[in-house]
């Protein structure tokens, strides 16, 4: 994606080739934000103000994905650039899990993907059309119903690959995210915390309150197998997380997937919840099984789910609607805050979780 126009003074090299496709996109119905048009002058030219302190002064973190909006309805959604020789499965995995009757079971959790572009300047890149989405920890979890709930609907979402005989191969924490439900102000895509117009915080409802849909992201070198094929074995390719037992063995040697796939969520969980709340210690088990460092005495995901909804049957509303701490909200005010929210929920018969057991 490195651009061929001259630099700019404002815009990254990858953000410069976003710019040079404003139009394009345009025309296909996708509205860049004003940083990414030719015409644009920077809204802190002759002011006081600083760059950060702007809208329109803040970097786009990832050289391949940028926000724009809809223009027919106004939907913010998430633009994906991809060179399809390096990842040619991504479209196809991506739209089968858009097709129907799959796009209608309430156990796909993966991406919708409205729309893909071919770029016109070059054959080997398309542009991908999804939603919006954000960081999945954030803002934190404050009960255990909101954790279940989580949890519940990724291992639902992965047990709904595996049963269509698809591995993620790549389902670690920063592939996991969520949709906007919580969020009363829409958040800045570049910098989340903030308001899109920044400023103020980005405000938000609880995850009880208006519980949000978790979703997969990124099919860039997942793979689907015929139903035929009970144990495919591949070579090892190495996601986000290096951290696979069976990748520290000989690189040449075959594995299958869908074990490093449960490992892989395994992790994910360990990673956002065991290592950072206090509260989720009836997880513990059941991730460090998923974790084993041989792959044969993992769980499949039809297992794991069973389990898991083995354990939230035996978590009374009592436990679904106490608090879990993270390490970084464990002051007296934190307490009383939870403890004001808990009630309210009591009073206005909130249920704790939105999922159910299956």
């Amino acid at each position: 994606m490195a651009s061929t126009s001259s630099p700019h003074p404002h815009l990254a090299e990858y953000e410069v080739w976003w710019r040079n496709h404003y139009n394009f996109l345009k025309e296909k119905g996708y509205e860049l934000r004003s940083r990414y048009s030719p015409d644009w002058v920077p809204s802190w030219t002759n002011t006081n103000k600083v760059d950060l302190d702007c809208e329109d002064g803040i970097v786009s973190p990832h050289y391949m994905l940028l926000d724009a909006r809809r223009i027919q309805d106004g939907a913010r959604v998430q633009l994906k650039c991809i060179d399809v020789s390096r990842h040619p499965f991504e479209i196809e995995i991506g739209r089968y899990f858009c097709s129907s009757p799959l796009d209608e079971d309430p156990g796909n959790h993966c991406v919708p993907i409205y729309e893909v572009l071919q770029v016109p300047t070059d054959d080997h890149l398309a542009i991908l059309v999804m939603p919006l989405l954000r960081d999945a920890t954030d803002p934190h979890f404050d009960t255990v119903g909101e954790v279940v709930d989580c949890i519940h609907q990724l291992f639902e979402g992965l047990r709904f690959m595996h049963m269509h005989h698809v591995a993620h191969r790549d389902c670690m924490q920063l592939n996991i995210l969520m949709d906007g439900s919580m969020f009363i102000d829409e958040w800045h895509p570049s910098f989340e915390y903030k308001s899109s117009d920044f400023k103020r915080p980005a405000r938000h409802r609880t995850r009880t309150q208006s519980p949000p849909r978790y979703y997969y992201i990124d099919f860039g070198i997942s793979r689907k197998y015929e139903a035929s094929n009970t144990n495919p074995l591949e070579l090892p390719i190495f996601g986000g997380d290096k951290g696979v037992p069976e990748f520290r063995e000989d690189y040449g040697k075959l594995w299958n997937p869908f074990p490093i796939d449960v490992w892989y969520l395994g992790h994910a969980i360990q990673e956002i919840f065991l290592d950072c709340y206090s509260g989720v210690e009836f997880l513990s088990g059941l991730v460090s099984d998923m974790m084993h460092t041989d792959p044969a005495q993992r769980p499949n995901m039809d297992d794991v789910f069973s389990r898991f909804q083995i354990l939230r049957q035996g978590l009374s509303n009592r436990k679904l609607r106490s608090r879990v701490a993270h390490f970084d909200e464990r002051s007296l005010f934190d307490f009383i805050a939870h403890w004001a929210r808990r009630l309210e929920y009591i009073v206005r018969r909130i249920p704790p979780t939105r999922t159910s057991v299956s």
